[in-house]
């Protein structure tokens, strides 16, 4: 029998907490691998610039730009560190973009739950213009089979189309992290 293996998915409370954390998690912890997946939002380049800074400073060697295929980065004796920027690496955009993509192009509901978001009057909108698509993929949800699925979930439940080529990637990256 090999070793135990144990994988754990932690949500830090805001970027900022991240980067502080880097230092201890990678360097004062047991921690053999670390993935390490954020928000592009609005400035792809500035999150890369901020990720490289600090596990530069720690003597991790990283590209000048994220590949679209996500990074990889190996030091002796410390974690490998993998680092995906949501959407794809490239675009800005959060996790909610890469899940949009993923919503089969057949689903009129996706159709109708743009269109909803997008009637709401601006008044009457308490969501910040940035969570817009949040709201739309969120809406999109709370219509399916079992509404308020996580978006997790929603893959393993067949709602999005884990062969679109934006999915396979992300795979590839995850297991190519996880030597699965």
């Amino acid at each position: 029998m090999g070793p135990t293996i144990t994988f754990e998915t932690k949500k830090m409370d805001g970027y900022t907490l991240l980067l502080d954390s880097l230092d201890t998690v990678l360097i004062g912890s047991e921690l053999q691998l670390l993935g390490v997946m954020v928000d592009a939002d609005h400035d792809v380049t500035a999150k890369w610039a901020s990720l490289k800074n600090r596990l530069e400073g720690l003597g991790y060697s990283l590209p000048n730009a994220p590949s679209s295929e996500g990074v990889i980065a190996s030091l002796p004796n410390k974690p490998t560190v993998g680092i995906w920027i949501m959407p794809d690496n490239i675009k800005p955009g959060t996790l909610e973009d890469f899940i949009a993509e993923l919503i089969p192009s057949t689903d009129n509901l996706w159709k109708y739950a743009r269109q909803c978001v997008a009637n709401i009057q601006p008044e009457q909108r308490r969501f910040k213009p940035s969570y817009e698509m949040k709201a739309r993929v969120h809406t999109w949800l709370a219509w399916q089979e079992e509404p308020g699925t996580p978006l997790g979930q929603a893959v393993t439940k067949r709602y999005l189309d884990a062969e679109k080529s934006q999915a396979q990637v992300f795979v590839a990256w995850l297991k190519q992290l996880f030597m699965l």
